[in-house]
């Protein structure tokens, strides 16, 4: 299908790209994206999956999260979750979907807009529907008041 083939060359481009701009422990990243793609998806613009959140980083390279997704075919979820960062600007994270009844496991791309504004990239695996998802957004870092 040649736009799976378009999608995956783009997120590989992507991934390509590393700069250095990561958060401390107690920052709170807040963030919000939706599914451009979704295997799901008949046609552009049939369905919109769209999720907010908000991460507080345990430490440096860990954050637990919660969250909301709408969709406009199912009622709303609330999510919960983590993200382990194991390099600054890559991210695995799972996450739990209470309406749904649905875990996602995911990973994804944070591309440094500023100091504290990142354009992110995610991919998501959702067990439950066995559906994958293409996911971009954009978060604010909430900085530390101490500075660690």
């Amino acid at each position: 299908m040649p736009i799976t083939k378009f999608t995956l060359s783009i997120v590989a481009l992507l991934l390509t790209v590393i700069t250095c701009n990561s958060q401390s422990s107690n920052d709170i990243l807040v963030g919000a994206g939706f599914d451009l793609i979704k295997t799901d998806y008949n046609h552009f613009g049939n369905k919109l999956q769209v999720g907010a959140e908000a991460n507080y980083f345990v430490v440096r390279h860990f954050a637990a999260g919660a969250g909301l997704e709408l969709w406009t075919h199912h009622p709303a979820s609330f999510t919960m979750g983590m993200r382990y960062y194991p390099l600054d600007n890559f991210f695995v994270r799972f996450r739990g979907l209470i309406g749904a009844n649905d875990v996602a496991l995911g990973g994804g791309w944070a591309k440094p807009i500023n100091e504290k504004l990142r354009f992110e990239a995610i991919g998501d695996f959702y067990f439950g529907q066995t559906e994958f998802g293409i996911r971009a957004g954009i978060a604010y870092v909430i900085k530390n008041k101490n500075g660690q």
